[in-house]
């Protein structure tokens, strides 16, 4: 875990190293005040001798001006190690992250990768700056202050020994008690982020079936449980400091009646008492110190450990030694596929899917819900490794070509595809950052979204809120289609993605593919039977398996599933714009 996370300091190593170096100096330095103090007191104030006042005074405002510098500095510096060091991780975890098949991505939620990359990595950054200045400050300074305690009576300075022994024990189980509360409070975080997006990303569905107070409950519900945890913690953690000031007092009391006793016995002098009682000070702070640096090391780690977990998650799929960069054309084939989501999976998703589909057909695919359509399209595009035999596009076995070079040629249209917080044109420039205006109108004409583009105030230049809210959902369909043509796939893949479209404006999509996509390979997956049945051929699956296969006539008379969903999406209770549909 260390090494993962120290290969994420890089430019920021020479503020890392130079931190340490300023916090010891401002702690030598702060260890020579009380020092040069008793020697005003001592031989300055009590011997009436003002030069030697005036002399050493001069070397205290020094050591504390030098002192406030170092301090300054390994300040300044600890902050940009620190934020540079989250930075760095925040970006490392957000490039893996893209590279994350979607096999990948169902091991983490949204809401738990979100808190990875807030908080957990700002627990990280401030347990680092700790780490890098008080780790390094406190037992340099209790070192230094119980070097000139002993310097100066070392039979005082013993029962500073006892102290901190005694002290080091508390603290030590008092935060072995609260570590077991801090690793729960994090997967706590994920569970609150996650009520919090869906609330937000849902809230019309929400409002409409006035659920205000359900989902109030519980984000109520999951900040308790935060608070709980963080109770039970710092209800141990807070034990620290009546601790800390027992031991403080006594240790004065005892330093004070033991060193007044010897300042009568003329075995110490008065400024030296005034130094010990200072270096006692000094020793005991620097101890709270640790143990708050302790507690804090304690948080990071569990978030360290989630941090890690991303950054060490490979992917499932690789681009192989000697990639293929040109996918030649839009042939499709599929041979013995077998396909589970999870390799120990006791039944595949797909069971030995055998099919030959040639560039520029309109193959449409339908099937019940959870016939695995959309499994077997995934595999097109590689989003998915087959578990058994082999999808290929072009010729060649899609696991040969470089990802990148294949996703751009074989354009996937989703059911729920996103459009992004900005212009139209931007959106639609996703399929093709050098796309020109009249490039992308063309696209939206092929995908009839000019139809409702046009009529807009800003056209081509309306501002698209996150999500697409501010579209309905077949213009927000009809974008994604136009988004996907832009690229200008040798394999267009449609998943019901024309669902919330009327069957008027599905057929004018369909003829203007045919007419202007001719050489694009076309996949329709559809619930409707009036989406798919000028398709060249028809595929239905049931249960993972080709039930039927081939034309429209040809499925009505010899597929039974088929000839039941046509039946009863036409028989008296088609769509309202049927006829339309048919012209």
């Amino acid at each position: 875990m260390i090494k993962t996370l120290a290969a994420h300091i890089k430019e920021f190593k020479k503020a890392s190293m130079i931190t340490p170096v300023f916090m010891i100096l401002e702690v030598i330095f702060e260890t020579l005040i009380p020092f040069l103090m008793a020697s005003i007191i001592d031989d300055g104030v009590e011997a009436g001798n003002m030069q030697h006042i005036y002399i050493v005074g001069a070397l205290m405002v020094a050591a504390a001006l030098c002192g406030l510098f170092c301090g300054v500095m390994g300040g300044k510096y600890g902050a940009r190690a620190s934020t540079g060091f989250a930075r760095n991780l925040r970006q490392a975890m957000f490039e893996n992250i893209q590279t994350f098949s979607f096999s990948n991505l169902d091991k983490f939620s949204t809401a738990g990768l979100v808190t990875r990359l807030t908080t957990d990595v700002t627990n990280v950054q401030n347990a680092y700056q700790m780490l890098l200045r008080m780790c390094f400050r406190a037992p340099i300074s209790m070192i230094c202050a119980m070097g000139m305690a002993f310097f100066i009576n070392a039979e005082l300075a013993s029962v500073y020994l006892v102290a901190v022994a005694l002290l080091a024990i508390v603290i030590f189980f008092l935060i072995r008690g609260a570590m077991h509360y801090f690793q729960q409070a994090f997967p706590k975080y994920d569970e609150l982020n996650a009520s919090v997006q869906e609330n937000v990303s849902a809230i019309r569905v929400v409002k409409a079936y006035v659920r205000e107070d359900y989902e109030t409950s519980k984000l109520k519900k999951a900040s308790q449980g935060i608070y709980d945890i963080f109770c039970k913690a710092e209800s141990r953690v807070v034990l620290n400091m009546p601790v800390m000031q027992f031991t403080v007092y006594t240790c004065i009391m005892l330093i004070s009646w033991l060193g007044a006793k010897q300042i009568v016995n003329s075995t110490l002098t008065t400024g030296e008492l005034m130094s010990l009682l200072t270096y006692c000070m000094n020793i005991l702070m620097s101890l709270m110190m640790l143990s708050m640096v302790f507690v804090m090391l304690t948080m990071s780690e569990a978030s360290a450990e989630r941090i890690c977990e991303v950054l060490n998650e490979k992917s499932d799929l690789a681009n192989p030694e000697h990639p293929v960069y040109e996918v030649p054309s839009g042939d499709i084939s599929f041979e013995h596929v077998e396909f589970s989501y999870h390799e120990d999976g006791s039944k595949p998703i797909l069971q030995d899917i055998n099919l030959q589909i040639k560039a520029g057909e309109t193959i449409g695919i339908i099937g019940g819900t959870g016939s695995s359509k959309t499994s077997l399209v995934n595999l097109i595009s590689r989003l998915y490794d087959v578990s058994k035999g082999s999808v290929k596009v072009g010729g060649r076995d899609v696991r040969e070509y470089d990802m990148d070079a294949l996703r751009n040629q074989v354009a996937v249209v989703l059911q729920k595809n996103v459009l992004f917080s900005g212009t139209i044109l931007d959106n639609l420039r996703w399929g093709d950052a050098n796309a020109t205006e009249e490039e992308c109108r063309r696209v939206c004409r092929l995908a009839c979204a000019d139809e409702f583009i046009d009529k807009m105030p800003e056209g081509y230049h309306t501002y698209i809120e996150q999500g697409g809210a501010n579209v309905s959902g077949g213009q927000k369909q009809r974008l994604c289609i136009a988004r996907a043509l832009l690229k200008k796939p040798k394999v267009l893949i449609l998943d019901d993605s024309t669902s919330a479209v009327d069957t008027a404006t599905d057929a004018k999509i369909r003829k203007a593919f045919a007419e202007e996509i001719p050489e694009t390979t076309k996949l329709i997956i559809a619930q409707r039977v009036s989406s798919v049945q000028h398709a060249d051929h028809i595929i239905v699956l049931e249960d993972g398996r080709i039930n039927g296969y081939g034309t429209h006539e040809e499925l009505l008379k010899n597929n039974e599933i088929y000839r039941e969903v046509y039946e009863s999406q036409t028989g008296g209770s088609g769509d309202f714009d049927e006829k339309a549909g048919e012209e």
